[in-house]
């Protein structure tokens, strides 16, 4: 029962910050890179694996849900982020509208990461090509 408790706060603590580095990892240039994989895999795990598990599939929620029935305390949602948002806030919240403002985030994140990491790109792209040494003109 130790270890099951331990890896209730584990997967807690792990999905809660891989959510918020999918809402906000793109701020910082350093992390884009990296905000860029988890996003596009975070998006592979709901419509990829989504295709043969449910749409929004994440194995994370499904391990996390594991636990929580093998310690006799099921979920009371199939959504991590409802479950989330009423573990942590005084409020309850309709399944539509926590679907639809985990999507949307999802959504607005990945464009903007995607955006940023091209800009940068280019940026690097532009940089090396105005530092590369030129011919001498004869």
């Amino acid at each position: 029962m130790v270890l099951l408790r331990a890896l209730d706060v584990f997967f807690f603590v792990f999905h809660t910050a891989w959510i918020v580095f999918v809402l906000v990892g793109w701020a910082h240039p350093r992390t884009r890179r990296w905000h860029l994989a988890v996003t596009l895999l975070t998006v592979f795990s709901w419509v990829g694996l989504g295709y043969w598990y449910g749409w929004g599939y994440c194995p994370c929620t499904d391990w996390h849900w594991y636990v929580r029935e093998a310690m006799g305390n099921p979920p009371p949602y199939a959504s991590y982020t409802r479950f989330l948002v009423e573990s942590l806030l005084p409020v309850t919240i309709s399944r539509f509208y926590v679907d639809a403002i985990t999507v949307i985030g999802l959504a607005l994140a990945t464009a903007t990461s995607i955006l940023l990491n091209t800009l940068s790109f280019r940026r690097r792209e532009t940089e090396t090509v105005a530092a590369a040494p030129r011919e001498s003109e004869e």
